[in-house]
């Protein structure tokens, strides 16, 4: 029998399968999917590779060398996600074998040690385990050894768990484990006025399936002391032992609810959904109209027919609520997927995915490779914004992969917004979607009533630059009925930069063309692209003048400006910087829920929360959006003020919405504030036209970068000379060009992006520029080819 696999070794040369002969041990146990140890290279050095196919011959003429061993007792990937994979190389331009690996959960793709769980007594007495409740497992025990888990595994004697070396001690617990003794005798040897101890010895007796209890449960949950514990463990009665835990998820408490009565508009959407069979749904509804209760009762829908569902949201931000939401009405049927869990309870997430104890996967971008499968509905909320696409290698759009599943499982696959992405719109337009809108709001309230601010009116001006008077006078108000406001600026930190007003010097960071941030709580001023951190000068550097001053703003100094004009408000701050640490994102919206007067926040504030006190939403600059070289950049602040507006008003009281700008009669910012989506499509579609921008047209970028700027430039000409030869004359070759930001981290960048339509040929030559990239490397370049790029620079 011979194996083909996939090596981790991400190079163009390797980006293909290698055949290997499976030992003749093996042939009963090895599986596609599965990861193995091979010999690789001349240095014969063993590398992980994953089996992609199982055959009785192989095309190779000379000698193959064999697989060592295996590193699962089970496949990791299924055959769905085999084929997505290579897909997503082909889509991507990326290694195959980094796109398994993205697929997989951090823990399986690090070093780490493989352990044995033994999940009876009887499995744990056997010579393998020598009485202990886990073992790990090596390249030391044998092949009729690695037989004999197999089996125990098959059976669920057993359980294969992965343990990162580096969080070893996270995962350590002490327990207290059962002897072999006769606690009923002993209870006749013990004094009497040794009252806990007996009581110790009798919660032995009373469970006789008990083998062992933690010392954490003994202590909080049971109340025994130290000294009764290490009195009993003493006399031999009881053993102390250090085990491996394996940690779960932080779960929020869970508050069942219940099917709510769908409105006529929600019914015909709801309808629509469970009818439509490897179809593609465009929810278009506004803000508050119910699409969460519509996704809720599909999903049980599909479960009742003994399916799946998965549902992605774009921000971690918003898991929380989402989360309680779908716990809610499925319980621990639920499984979460997203960064900020750890790697040991993500892994414990998509096992419980794997076996099929959880049959609901809600999570962000990655999660769209959850193991799932029977997928009956596949949902992306929010799906216009561009966290959706991973700007790593590879570059995948979770929507492309969500349509890819879906025709594979034949499901539906809703796309939901108040405010679709323009390409996804034109496809809903032109009958490739169905498209489905929903324009009332559930409660029959009128949506939030829009003022726009101009920031030019010195009659709206205060002595805080960054607060117009009628957002204050609101706020006031607000504050004085005792009801929550939201206020939006997309932009971390205290100030966007330091200036000395003597020579104008500002504070640039040593490693990237862009001034350095002003953080004022840490002290600082911060690169927000390399990370570059330095003391905040006090006298100019440049000429020694002590006139030097914090120009711009930021979520920091907005924080402060409050906390002047309203001393006594409850304020907390939603950015990266207050929600760096696990579990942060939940405890500010709990916070802010119970206790919270204003909640100011970048982005990650403006969609899919649902406070019924917020009455008031506050758009510090409308306009931070629009200075960008980006042709998306009107769509996205338009998107933005959309979104945050609907956070006003969701219950029985109305809200009112303040939109803070200097560009009052900007389209973007006129038809967000009248909520018109109608009129901003029609007219940015006509842009987009005479431009030639998506979704007219496809954009593939190209990025170039060396430790030379002469070279990096010289390779980028030679790149886009190479493109020109197979365009067609409707197409376009944009470059190449310095990006915004020219040099990160001292390499510097140029950029070719090309418009155009369906041209195989440009697939081709593009492919065949990655593979020799491959050479290139070597002498210090990097290319990176982006397939609908989100973002333009």
């Amino acid at each position: 029998m011979y194996a083909q696999i996939i090596v981790d070794v991400p190079t163009q040369q390797t980006n293909h399968s290698f055949d290997y002969l499976v030992p003749s041990n093996l042939e009963n146990t090895i599986q596609k999917g599965m990861r193995v140890a091979v010999p690789f290279g001349r240095s014969q050095r063993l590398v992980q590779g994953f089996v992609v196919g199982l055959s009785a011959h192989s095309k190779f003429s000379g000698q193959l060398k064999a697989i060592d061993h295996l590193l699962d007792l089970r496949p990791v990937l299924n055959e769905e996600l085999l084929q997505l994979s290579q897909w997503m190389s082909q889509q991507t331009f990326g290694f195959w074998i980094s796109c398994m690996q993205t697929m997989l959960p951090n823990v399986m793709r690090a070093k780490y040690q493989k352990i044995a769980v033994a999940l009876t007594p009887q499995i744990q007495n056997n010579g393998f385990f020598q009485g202990q409740s886990a073992q790990v497992i090596d390249n030391s025990i044998s092949v009729n050894m690695q037989k004999q888990l197999f089996n125990w595994q098959k059976k669920q004697l057993i359980d294969i768990k992965y343990l990162v070396k580096d969080q070893a001690k996270q995962l350590k617990q002490w327990f207290i484990q059962r002897q072999d003794l006769d606690y009923a005798q002993i209870l006749t040897e013990l004094k009497p006025q040794a009252k806990k101890q007996r009581q110790l010895i009798q919660l032995f007796i009373d469970q006789p399936n008990l083998q062992q209890i933690s010392l954490q449960q003994l202590l909080q949950k049971e109340h025994f002391t130290a000294a009764t514990i290490n009195a009993v463990v003493k006399k031999g009665w009881l053993t102390k032992v250090k085990q491996v835990v394996w940690r779960q998820p932080t779960e929020p408490k869970i508050t069942p609810t219940h099917d709510l009565v769908l409105t006529a508009q929600q019914q015909n959407a709801y309808q629509k959904i469970i009818n439509a069979q490897n179809q593609v749904v465009l929810l278009q509804g506004i803000t508050g109209s119910g699409k969460t209760e519509i996704y809720l009762q599909a999903i049980k829908y599909f479960l009742q027919q003994k399916k799946t569902a998965l549902m992605l949201v774009p921000e971690i931000s918003l898991t929380p609520q989402m989360v309680s939401q779908v716990r809610g009405r499925f319980g621990h049927l639920v499984a979460v997927l997203h960064s900020g869990l750890s790697s040991g309870e993500r892994y414990d997430e998509w096992r419980r995915i794997e076996t099929g104890a959880a049959r609901v996967v809600v999570g962000a971008r990655s999660a769209v490779f959850a193991p799932l499968n029977n997928l009956g509905i596949i949902i992306i909320d929010e799906e216009h914004e561009a966290s959706y696409k991973q700007e790593d290698n590879p570059r995948y759009h979770a929507r492309d992969i969500a349509l890819w599943r879906g025709k594979y499982h034949n499901c539906p696959v809703v796309l939901g917004s108040a405010t679709p992405s323009l390409e996804s719109r034109a496809r809903g337009q032109k009958g490739v979607y169905k498209l489905v809108h929903l324009n009332q709001r559930v409660n029959q309230h009128a949506l939030p009533t829009v003022e726009v601010v101009d920031l030019r009116m010195p009659a709206n001006l205060t002595q805080q630059p960054d607060l117009s008077l009628p957002l204050v006078q609101a706020l006031k108000i607000c504050l004085q009925r005792q009801e929550q406001a939201i206020l939006l600026l997309n932009r971390r930190g205290f100030s966007s930069f330091l200036l000395c007003r003597e020579c104008g010097y500002v504070p640039q960071c040593p490693n990237c063309d862009i001034s350095l941030t002003v953080h004022l709580q840490e002290h600082c001023l911060m690169c927000h692209y390399c990370g570059h951190k330095e003391a905040i000068p006090t006298v100019c550097p440049q000429c020694k003048s002590k006139k030097i001053r914090f120009s711009g703003t930021g979520t920091q100094k907005v924080e402060q400006q409050l906390q002047t004009i309203l001393p006594t408000a409850r304020i907390i701050r939603m950015d990266n910087d207050t929600t760096k640490h696990k579990g942060a994102h939940q405890q500010l919206l709990e916070r802010f829920e119970q206790t919270g007067d204003i909640l100011l926040g970048t982005q990650m504030i403006a969609k899919g929360l649902d406070f019924p006190n917020v009455t008031l939403v506050g758009v510090i600059n409308a306009d931070t959006g629009l200075i960008t070289n980006d042709f998306r950049s009107s769509e996205r602040t338009f998107q933005l003020l959309t979104q945050v507006s609907g956070r006003a008003g969701r219950a029985q009281k109305t809200g009112k919405v303040y939109i803070q700008t200097y560009n009052p009669q900007h389209y973007a910012i006129k038809l967000a504030a009248q909520q018109d989506y109608e009129k901003f499509y029609q007219q940015e579609m006509q842009f987009r036209h005479q431009a030639g921008y998506p979704p007219y047209y496809y954009l593939i970028k190209i990025t170039i970068s060396h430790h030379s700027q002469a070279q990096a430039f010289k390779m980028a000409y030679n790149i886009a000379k190479q493109v020109r030869t197979v365009l067609k004359k409707d197409e376009q070759l944009l470059g190449p060009t310095e990006p915004t930001i020219a040099r990160i981290k001292n390499r510097y960048y140029y950029q070719i992006v090309i418009k155009y339509r369906i041209n195989p040929n440009l697939l081709k030559v593009l492919h065949q520029i990655v593979n020799n990239v491959q050479i290139d490397k070597k002498r210090g370049f990097l290319v990176a080819v982006d397939n609908e790029p989100q973002q333009m620079e």
